[in-house]
C-alpha cells in the first residue's frame, strides 16, 4: 500500500492535466483522476511486469476522464492554465515578451480548440504534457507509428488554424457592388 501510495503522489499532478485536458473542467478532472487511480489500483494484477508504468496509468485515467466526459454535455477546451509556461526567475524577462508571449499561448489554444477531440488529444500529450512518442502511444491505445501519423495531419489541420485568412480582393468586391 505505502508503494502504491508514493505512485499515486507521483503521478497525482500528470494525472489530473490528462484528465483535465480530456473533460475541460477541474472539478470532473479531479473525480476522472482519483477514479483513474482506483481502477490503477484494482488492475494491478493485469499490469505486464517490465511494462512502464506511466502510459499505462495515463490511460486509465484518459479512459475514466473521457467516460466522465461522455455523461455529460459539454465540450471540452484546453485551458491556458495547463500551457501555461511557469514564471521565469530571469530578470531581463520582460513584461512586453511575457505579453506576448501570452497572446501567442491564446492564439495557440484558442486554434488547439477548434480541432477535432483525437487532434486535441495526441498534441497534448506530446507537447503539453511531454510524453514520449511511446507513452503516447500506449496512452492513447496504439501503434507508435499511428501516434506519428495522428500527430502529423493533426499539426497540419492546426496550422491551416492559425494561418492568416487570405487578403479580400477590394477591387473584386467594388465590381460587386455596382451591379
Amino acid at each position: 500500500m505505502a508503494a502504491y501510495e508514493t505512485l499515486v503522489r507521483r503521478y497525482e499532478t500528470l494525472a489530473f492535466r490528462v484528465a483535465y485536458l480530456v473533460t475541460g473542467s477541474a472539478g470532473d478532472a479531479e473525480d476522472a483522476a482519483q477514479e483513474g487511480f482506483v481502477r490503477a489500483y484494482y488492475a494491478l494484477p493485469r499490469f505486464r511486469r517490465g511494462a512502464p508504468f506511466r502510459p499505462w496509468l495515463m490511460r486509465i485515467v484518459a479512459n475514466a476522464a473521457r467516460n466522465r466526459r461522455a455523461a455529460s454535455t459539454r465540450r471540452p477546451a484546453l485551458s491556458l492554465d495547463l500551457a501555461a509556461d511557469r514564471p521565469t526567475d530571469d530578470p531581463n524577462f520582460a513584461p512586453e515578451a511575457a505579453a506576448l508571449a501570452g497572446e501567442q499561448r491564446r492564439e495557440l489554444l484558442g486554434a488547439l480548440n477548434t480541432l477535432r477531440e483525437d487532434d486535441r488529444t495526441v498534441i497534448a500529450c506530446r507537447y503539453l504534457l511531454d510524453l514520449s512518442e511511446a507513452e503516447t502511444a500506449a496512452t492513447l491505445g496504439c501503434p507508435r507509428g499511428t501516434v506519428k501519423s495522428r500527430l502529423s495531419r493533426a499539426l497540419t489541420r492546426l496550422r491551416r488554424q492559425l494561418e492568416p485568412p487570405p487578403a479580400v480582393d477590394r477591387s473584386r468586391l467594388a465590381r460587386f457592388s455596382d451591379d
